[in-house]
């Protein structure tokens, strides 16, 4: 059996900064899809304090994913079915890295469902490596002159370093 379409994939957040469990992630991913575009979201229905900007976040996220081909990664204003169904995704990937995650991930899904019925969401767990990591928890060790090298790529830690003056 052939497939005429390619499977795409959307994989939303703010990813400010990635981490390595967005990274693997979106690598495992590429087990289920033929393409992954990376959305990185201009605004966020939780009020966040960005260390980043959204263009330096794709840039950033071009640069750790540039040895892959199949991941793609755009900005995206609005209605996140809307994205997808422009960019001829019928898969939301989301990261759940703990049962805390699961309420609101669930609600997102199902919303996303009813305003597209053709959109279906895959909830992927980061490796039990990554499982703790959160963008904001990397943002605040940093911030406070922790060590993050493990927890993020070397760009986005050189990134990280000017912007923190380390």
């Amino acid at each position: 059996m052939t497939r005429s379409n390619p499977i795409v994939a959307i994989y939303p957040g703010s990813f400010d900064p990635l981490t390595r469990g967005h990274e693997d992630i979106a690598r495992r991913t590429l087990r289920v899809a033929d393409r992954l575009i990376v959305a990185v979201a201009h605004t966020s229905t939780t009020q966040k304090r960005g260390l980043f900007s959204v263009e330096e976040r794709v840039e950033l996220i071009r640069k750790v994913f540039e040895d892959e081909d199949r991941i793609e990664v755009e900005s995206f204003e609005g209605l996140l079915v809307d994205f997808a169904r422009g960019r001829g995704a019928h898969f939301v990937i989301r990261g759940l890295r703990a049962i805390s995650d699961f309420e609101y991930e669930l609600q997102m899904a199902q919303m996303n469902q009813e305003l597209w019925r053709e959109i279906e969401t895959i909830f992927l767990v980061p490796d039990v490596e990554f499982s703790f990591l959160s963008s904001s928890l990397v943002r605040e060790v940093a911030a406070l002159g922790g060590d993050v090298s493990r927890f993020v790529s070397p760009a986005v830690l050189e990134a990280m370093k000017e912007r923190f003056g380390g």
